[in-house]
Formats: C-alpha cells, structure tokens, sequence
C-alpha cells in the first residue's frame, strides 16, 4: 500500500521477472506499483478495485472530478471497456501501441470502478509501447488505470528519482525502468460520432492524426474535463515560471532552447523531439535548484511544440 517505502531492490527491480511478478501480486492485492511508461512515469492501480482507485487519488492527492486513463494491453482488450466506432479503430490500428488516448463511450458491462470515470460516461483507454509495462499488463492480467505518478498538479515524472522526490512518504512500489522517451504524456482524442477532437496535445501531432483519418480535428464543449491534463494549473513546479525569456534575471533559473543556452538547454540542435523528452526532468531540475524563479526559452509552436507550449502554459498558471 502506499506509503510502505517498499522498493524492490536495485538487483531485481530493473525488466527482470522477479520485479514483475512482485510488482503483479501487489496490483492483484489491491497495491499500488509506479511504473514507466513511454511517455511518463504512471501510478498504476486496478481499475476495477474502487478501493485501490481511491488510493490513487490519496497519494496524488488528486481532484475527484479528473478523470484516470486505463492501460490496456491490445484493442481487444480495450473493447471490454469502451465502445469502438470505425473511427476510434482506425485511430487505435494505427497509433496502437504508443503514445495516443482514445476517449470513447463506456461499454454497457464496463467493469472499472466509477470514480475512474468521474461519473462520466466516457472512458480515456491506451494501450502503451514500453515493455514493462505491456509485461505488467500481462502477467497481472488487469486493466491498469495509471496517472502520471506525481502530486496532483506537480510536474511529471520521467524517472524513477522524480517519482520519489514527487510523492516522498507515500512512494509505493517503483519499478525502475529508467527514463522515459518520449517525455510527455499522450495525446488524448475523443471520438465524437465520427469525427474527433484533441483534448490534450502530445507526441501523436495533429498533423499525424489528419493523415491518418483524411479529416482535421474538430472544435469541441470548452471547460468540460473529460481527461487528464486540462486543468488549466497542471504540470506546475513550486516556483513562479516565466515563458519565452530569452535571458535570465539574476533569481532565475533559465532553461534554453537553440540559441539561447540557459542553464539547462532542451535542445541545442532545436530538436522538438528532443526537448519533449527532457521538458519535465529539465522542470523538476529548475525546481530543485538554488534559484527562486525559472524562465524558460521560447518554443516554437508547431509539431510537437504545440505539446510543449501547452504543458509549459499550464505549468505557468
């Protein structure tokens, strides 16, 4: 349970099978595990068990009312839950597995608990690419709704470290695979008939999503959270931040892009790939540093900038 302290030891911890089956059993239990992701670090727990659901959102200390996304390990799986349009199909045969949410209706036997859903009658579905967690899927045989595994509001994790740093005394479990690639968390989509709409940009850009599916995403209901992520005050680190600074005042810590070299820098090379995956663990380093403010660098606001900008905006609220 959460705030057990109980790591698996470095030895065991890092894709061997020992960790996996630990890590299962505490799942199957009711326990909580962290767990990478390519995208971030997650706090997986059973979606079905309402009580691990609830320890979900103790540990985060997570608003109610944001809905959780539930790891699947192929579409067959995910159809057990949601309803799948030709649309949502094409979207999951494509992007599946990796780093894309889709929101469809619940099936009418949905088995997660409702407090994963918000009372919603939608629910957010991925299936992820990483290894770990496709063999925690596997050997626990669950349905894994897993947040980002960090307080509520705070910035994502990308490693093992930021996981323990973010949660301190209520560190479960951790399985330590390292850091994570891409760095930010998914695009989310909701199938709305048959067209859709981007709640939360990420590593699937828009432009990605049009070629798939032959259409542009459409406008949707604004203030409405169906998904994680649109909170306006999300990813936040303790400090004030500053965008688009292309120097530093004397209390900041700058984190660069390109040109502008900073005290970290995203990406000398101007690589928007590059600087997605080092976003968050450029963020908690800012945050960790001596400096009482951060700024950051402008990015440019295209491909996976978009994703960038917004998670940086957020972060500035």
């Amino acid at each position: 349970m959460s705030g057990s302290n109980d790591h698996i030891d470095d030895n065991a911890r890092r894709y061997g099978k020992q960790a996996i089956v630990a890590a299962a059993a505490r799942l199957q239990s009711g326990g909580l595990v962290a767990v990478p992701t390519e995208t971030v670090y997650g706090l997986a727990a059973d979606s079905t068990n309402a009580a691990a659901i609830a320890e979900i959102y103790r540990t985060k200390g997570r608003p109610d009312f944001n809905p959780l996304i539930v790891h699947v390990p192929d579409l067959d799986a995910a159809r057990k839950l949601g309803i799948f349009n030709d649309l949502a199909v094409q979207l999951a045969k494509r992007f599946w597995p990796g780093p894309l949410t889709i929101v469809v209706p619940k099936a009418p036997d949905c088995p997660v608990a409702p407090a994963v859903t918000a009372g919603l009658e939608t629910i957010a579905l991925r299936c992820p690419v990483h290894p770990l967690m496709q063999e925690l899927l596997e050997s626990s045989e669950l349905f894994l709704a897993a947040p980002s595994a960090n307080r509520s509001g705070g910035i994502s994790p990308t490693t093992a470290q930021h996981v323990e740093r973010s949660l301190e005394s209520n560190t479960p479990m951790i399985l330590d695979g390292g850091p994570c690639a891409s760095g930010i968390e998914s695009t989310i989509v909701a199938i709305r008939d048959e067209n859709y709409q981007i709640l939360r940009p990420g590593p699937i850009t828009e432009e990605e999503l049009q070629r798939c599916t032959s259409k542009a995403a459409i406008n949707g209901q604004e203030g409405r959270v169906e998904a994680p992520g649109q909170l306006a005050s999300h990813y936040a680190p303790s400090k004030a931040v500053r965008l688009n600074a292309t120097k530093a005042e004397p209390d900041e810590y700058l984190i660069g892009f390109g040109p502008v070299a900073g005290d970290s820098n995203l990406s000398a090379n101007e690589d928007l790939a590059e600087a997605a995956s080092k976003l968050f663990a450029a963020l908690h380093s800012a945050d960790a540093s001596d400096r009482a403010r951060i700024a950051v660098a402008p990015i440019p606001k295209n491909d996976i900038g978009i994703a960038i900008n917004d998670r940086l905006k957020r972060a500035s609220h």
